[in-house]
């Protein structure tokens, strides 16, 4: 009889364990998710940003060494990412194509002009800056016009704001859920053995010596989590890695190591503090409130 208790007592102290393991290193994970989102935040936007640019359109009949000239300018300048030059018979084909007819000879001139698609550094990514930049190159006498989609800069700016605040919300009040659920999962581990801290107590055992077995369960079960958190993490990142290789940092060794760092730290103070804070409850815990 004694046998079956001992055997169904370790089964519940087990199950417990690898309750609490299995919940904190899904904590974890979110939480090392959440770094690299933050520490691949500005990165995004400037991505974002870096895709937006404008258009120079080019008047006919200039020197091509002047073009090339020009072109070299542009790539000089401090707000140019990067330029492409369009000729005027490459954009005539394009347009051709998508039209899918000739429409040169049924007008009996060519409308279109070279131009230069010049993308930006994401700090000049604005229209105020656009309309500086437009106004200065717009003196130059190759420039026939400059064409940029001022709405949608406006829209782009402000949707990046947006998104970025609401997923930054949304992972901090997931991270917070998360924690809330790890502190009730360990609370009712330690709810399981109350009576043996109540007894503990009642021969005079300090506090200190009844928290210590918690606490270094707690280690063991931080690092665990942290371990498994980690496998999680480098499967996600290894899934999204060839998709998003041109945006995200996660090839960077030392970034990768500090957020696992923080997820091993994060999964020991997350667990001995849950496990802390539940023990000091229940050893402090009266006859009357053991039985509820």
């Amino acid at each position: 009889m004694t046998k079956r208790k001992n055997k169904t007592l370790s089964k519940k102290i087990v199950s417990s364990s690898v309750s609490v393991i299995i919940s904190l290193s899904l904590v974890l994970f979110v939480l090392g998710l959440l770094s690299l989102f933050l520490i691949n935040a500005q990165r995004l936007t400037n991505y974002v940003k870096e895709n937006v640019g404008f258009s120079i359109l080019i008047k006919d009949n200039v020197k091509e060494i002047d073009l090339i000239e020009f072109n070299k300018r542009l790539d000089a300048e401090e707000f140019t990412k990067n330029t492409n030059f369009i000729s005027k018979e490459e954009a005539t084909q394009e347009l051709e194509q998508e039209l899918g007819e000739d429409f040169v000879s049924f007008l009996g001139y060519n409308p279109i002009m070279a131009s230069i698609d010049v993308k930006l550094n994401s700090s000049y990514a604005n229209n105020d800056s656009l309309s500086q930049i437009s106004l200065e190159l717009e003196k130059n006498s190759l420039v026939h016009e400059i064409y940029y989609q001022k709405n949608l800069i406006e829209k782009l700016n402000s949707n990046v704001k947006k998104i970025t605040l609401f997923l930054f919300s949304f992972s901090l009040i997931l991270f917070f859920i998360a924690f809330a659920l790890i502190n009730n999962t360990i609370r009712l581990s330690v709810y399981s053995k109350r009576f043996l801290i109540r007894t503990m107590r009642l021969v005079g055992a300090e506090s200190s010596f009844i928290q210590k077995p918690f606490l270094i369960n707690g280690v063991y079960q931080g690092l665990y989590s942290a371990i498994f958190a980690i496998f999680l993490l480098i499967g996600s990142i290894q899934l999204i890695q060839k998709e998003t290789a041109s945006i995200l940092n996660i090839d960077d060794l030392q970034i990768i190591g500090i957020v696992f760092i923080v997820l091993f730290c994060s999964g020991i103070i997350l667990s001995c503090g849950s496990t802390f804070f539940a023990v000091k409850r229940f050893i402090y815990l009266k006859e009357n409130e053991l039985h509820n």
